[in-house]
């Protein structure tokens, strides 16, 4: 016992989580399928110009930011360039769509079966949104100077193409699940955070060769870096306990008596997560990722001027409307979500189910405007904070004039929420084990 206190807690938590075999081999298995993982996203297609790739990712930073949810994989053009975007699009889409369409809705309220229907829907879904995705992306590399595919291959290669990197996505889906049902934490989310951390090496690298000419910049960026995973936090952690007591019948000695207990709905100031982001970065880019089809490198035109707008390297003052738009569209998104997950919720309904009731507030319309105004208020300190940290990049850059250094802030917000979330599910077999865990 005397040695437990004496190392440190998180390297103590460490050996006690190896120590037991259910979780040391759930820990394993998350490490095996992300290796597999890094491997399927260095397998190329066929007849990719290696050169060209490279300078096409220099000049566009909107390949960039759809490389992030490949987990780098985009930049290889492997057969998992599109990642599990196309799984996550559909995802967003039936989960919008459940309390607009009946058959839906109806689904969702039959408890396990209903989920399960759901998600072989979203499967289904994700296949043609991957095959779209996967003939645009094609067609953008046929298209850019000097062309990455050669551009005149025929119908079979593309459908061949297409089809190998629908086999990809949903290859990594199937990973994804596996580590969520075998493994620790959320499996898409574990793959787009070892995507993410994956090219971190490279990001430093950079940062370090560009800060030669500019070293108190790198220092200054470094710092800002830190203390915005510091409010990331912060805020992911942060909510409002609104009280709550229930009353309950006991029969005792030949007689009812009435009883009452306390507890507390948290609600989290930041409770959409970090999908407003994803809407927000998918509406501002989409206008940018039409324009690339239509536009000719080397020459000033239309479409040439609504791509520059709507690209997140384009200098300023241009390049202001692009991050302008997010910051806009993050708030807005943000307080949308927010809604859908409140009335999806039903929190006054079950509250009332439940016999419960919040003191000094009647059960029903009351209780459902009181708890209306609560997170109305508090999605305003949410709303900012995740407005802040999309446009935080360009904040820094500007600051800084660090421009070797590519940090996505969606990419931040999902490496410190699968960072949390995986470890509160390595605390929880731990305390449930009696065994002390990582979070004090």
């Amino acid at each position: 016992m005397h040695q437990r206190q004496t190392k440190p807690r998180l390297l103590q938590a460490m050996i006690d989580a190896f120590s037991l075999p259910d979780l040391r081999r759930r820990i394993i298995v998350t490490l095996g399928l992300l290796v597999i993982f890094r491997f399927v996203a260095h397998v190329p297609l066929p007849g990719i110009n290696q050169a060209a790739l490279a300078n096409l990712f220099e000049q566009s930073a909107i390949l960039g930011m759809l490389d992030l949810f490949s987990g780098g994989a985009m930049r290889n053009f492997s057969i998992a360039a599109m990642g599990v975007y196309p799984y996550i699009t559909a995802s967003i889409i039936i989960m919008l769509m459940v309390p607009v369409i009946p058959a839906l809705q109806a689904l969702s309220q039959e408890g396990e079966a209903g989920r399960n229907r759901i998600n072989l829907i979203t499967h289904w879904l994700t296949v043609p949104l991957a095959a779209i995705q996967g003939y645009g992306q094609i067609v953008v590399m046929q298209r850019a100077n000097p062309p990455v595919l050669p551009s005149d291959l025929g119908i079979i290669s593309i459908v061949a193409s297409v089809l190998s990197m629908i086999a990809g996505t949903m290859f990594l889906v199937w990973i994804g699940e596996l580590i969520t049902e075998y493994g620790i934490g959320n499996g898409i989310s574990i793959l787009i955070f070892g995507g993410i951390v994956a090219g971190w090496p490279q990001l430093v690298g950079q940062g370090i060769i560009g800060g030669s000419t500019n070293p108190v910049g790198v220092v200054v960026y470094a710092v800002l870096i830190v203390a915005t995973f510091a409010l990331i936090v912060i805020f992911t952690e942060a909510h409002r306990r609104i009280p709550v007591q229930y009353a309950r019948s006991v029969f005792k000695s030949g007689r009812m008596y009435k009883q009452t207990g306390s507890s507390h709905i948290p609600l989290r100031v930041n409770s959409s997560g970090m999908i407003p982001l994803i809407f927000a970065m998918s509406m501002v880019m989409f206008p940018g990722i039409v324009a690339s089809y239509f536009r000719t490198p080397g020459q000033t035109g239309f479409a040439d001027t609504i791509y520059n707008i709507f690209n997140p390297g384009t200098a300023l003052p241009l390049g202001m409307v692009y991050w302008i738009l997010y910051f806009l569209l993050s708030v807005g998104f943000t307080f949308f979500y927010t809604t859908v997950i409140y009335q999806q919720q039903d929190l006054p309904g079950t509250l009332q189910k439940q016999g419960g009731f919040i003191p000094g507030i009647r059960p029903g319309k009351n209780t459902q405007q009181y708890l209306q105004n609560v997170i109305n208020k508090i999605t305003w300190a949410g709303a900012l904070f995740l407005a802040f940290v999309a446009i935080m990049p360009f904040l820094a850059r500007s600051v800084t004039n660090v421009t070797a250094i590519q940090l996505s802030s969606l990419g931040l917000l999902i490496v410190v929420g699968v960072v949390l979330d995986t470890m509160k599910q390595l605390e929880a077999q731990l305390v449930m084990r009696r065994y002390e865990g990582f979070i004090k």
